[in-house]
């Protein structure tokens, strides 16, 4: 996001925390409201246009959007969505991104007050795993003839008392209300939502063996130090890496592994 948005996204997650730290709220019900919003406004291009209008005053914006969604939605949702048009936002585009992120958020808010938030991390990798070794479920969840009602009940049977709730729900709208993204760009979107719950940044790390407890606990210290801030660990088994390891955070890449030397090697040797 550039400029406006950025600060409109900005003040919309002040906002959230604020309410989300008051344990009188409820993140999870917040979180299924403001889902429910960004698919209206998914869907309904001129009404997210005219939300988003510079032309029109914050005052009228907040004003439509109450009488859209009094009665529909709670209080707290309702100020937190009058809060966010009443703001500037660059491409109309850019709220209905943002609302989306605002509702992954305050479920896994709700995950982090129930102890929960590591597990929802670690299960969010492993459907991502999941899906990327199986071809056809890939292409059962990604298949733009299903309907969302079969997608979902597809989930719901794979996810249901398997994983956390509030998974199973993020996953869900991810692949019901894709909104443009590839499957594997949404659940990397939602882990590193998850991190930031935390402040911390999510490293993939792949092994050919399973690390033990303490190699792990080492592991994150060093890239605690290395990048500066606390460090969630994927862990990913793969044989083909030949021992050591390989660590992505982000677009960045460590490879410590056997076949990248032998590699390298190759390539001295051919030059």
């Amino acid at each position: 996001m550039n400029g406006a948005s950025r600060e409109a996204l900005a003040s919309a997650r002040e906002r959230l925390d604020a309410l989300t730290d008051n344990t009188s709220v409820d993140a999870a019900k917040l979180a299924g409201e403001l889902a429910a919003v960004t698919a209206l406004l998914d869907r309904e291009v001129s009404l997210r246009r005219v939300l988003t209008d510079p032309a029109q005053s914050g005052e009228a914006k907040a004003e439509l959007a109450g009488r859209l969604l009094g009665g529909q939605v709670g209080g707290d949702t309702l100020d937190l969505v009058s809060g966010m048009v009443r703001s500037r936002w660059s491409q109309s585009r850019d709220l209905v991104d943002s609302l989306e992120e605002l509702a992954s958020t305050a479920d896994l808010t709700a995950a982090q007050q129930t102890d929960a938030l590591d597990n929802v991390e670690d299960e969010i990798f492993r459907f991502g795993r999941i899906v990327s070794s199986s071809t056809e479920l890939r292409a059962a969840l990604t298949d733009r003839a299903a309907t969302t009602a079969a997608k979902g009940g597809l989930l719901r049977s794979l996810l249901g008392g398997k994983v956390n709730a509030v998974t199973e729900r993020l996953v869900i709208r991810l692949v019901t209300l894709p909104r443009g993204r590839s499957l594997e760009a949404g659940l990397e979107s939602l882990s590193k939502l998850a991190a930031e719950r935390r402040d911390r940044m999510v490293a993939t790390v792949t092994s050919a063996v399973p690390l033990s407890d303490g190699q792990k606990q080492r592991l994150g210290a060093v890239l605690a130090k290395l990048y500066g801030r606390q460090m969630h660990l994927n862990l990913d088994v793969d044989p083909a890496v030949l021992g050591g390891i390989t660590v992505r955070v982000g677009d960045e890449v460590i490879d410590g592994t056997i076949a990248d030397r032998l590699a390298e090697a190759s390539r001295r040797m051919a030059g």
